[in-house]
């Protein structure tokens, strides 16, 4: 079992930055998928980053690109996301997932991630 703790949710302004942190317990991170997935009231859970188990390669949403910065520090057994130049339309709850053998074709599927937490809630004022 990993337990899933989303810290750095918070009411910015447009144009702000954040960083959300998310710290794992249970189990080591280093052998786990990392992803941040986000949702609004009456909408599906979205993707927004990834980052597999192996290598460094990193992945985003659309929406994300340029800037939003998925990262992890094994040694802390915590994933971040750091996001930039918040804009109104980032306003979600804000959720972290992890999962073993996520190949890359699932990347962006919540259903390829076997551990959530329980979500941080980011509101973008414009």
């Amino acid at each position: 079992q990993v337990q899933l703790v989303e810290l750095g949710g918070g009411l910015v302004q447009a144009g702000d930055s954040l960083r959300l942190s998310c710290a794992a317990s249970g189990r080591t991170l280093s052998g786990y998928a990392v992803a941040w997935f986000r949702q609004t009231p009456g909408k599906e859970r979205e993707f927004v980053s990834a980052m597999r188990q192996t290598g460094t390669n990193t992945y985003y949403a659309d929406s994300g690109k340029g800037r939003f910065t998925i990262s992890r520090d094994n040694a802390k057994n915590t994933v971040y996301l750091q996001m930039n130049s918040l804009k109104p339309e980032d306003t979600a709850l804000y959720y972290c997932a992890v999962g073993r053998g996520v190949i890359l074709s699932r990347v962006r599927e919540a259903g390829a991630y076997d551990y959530w937490g329980q979500g941080t809630q980011v509101t973008v004022s414009s």
